[in-house]
């Protein structure tokens, strides 16, 4: 039986892949401070965006850690992968990622 060797990355380098594309995220002028990040965006969190109509949402870095929104990051790696110019899309409806996240929060 021959053992199938995974593509996937590590767990550390898919979160540090999702935190340099997020901070490399609203970079046109006026819209980012002196080090290039989002000036709507406060220290400690991060832009997504979820459903059909791309709806942007604020979440803290914290969200990170937990194993349902690590599921959320995993299908949206599955589904857009990294290199593409759409922001940290999450696939899932708008009324499903608010409830994830109300319980996370």
């Amino acid at each position: 039986m021959a053992v199938k060797k995974s593509n996937k990355l590590p767990q550390n380098a898919v979160f540090k892949q999702i935190l340099k594309r997020c901070s490399s995220l609203g970079k046109k002028p006026g819209f980012v401070d002196d080090y290039g990040l989002p000036l709507d965006v406060p220290k400690g969190h991060f832009a997504v965006y979820v459903g059909e109509n791309r709806s942007r949402y604020i979440v803290p870095i914290s969200f990170l850690t937990h194993p349902e929104f690590q599921s959320l990051l995993r299908q949206a790696e599955e589904e857009f992968g990294f290199d593409h110019d759409m922001g940290l899309t999450i696939p899932c409806e708008e009324v499903v990622f608010r409830s994830l996240t109300s319980m996370i929060g």
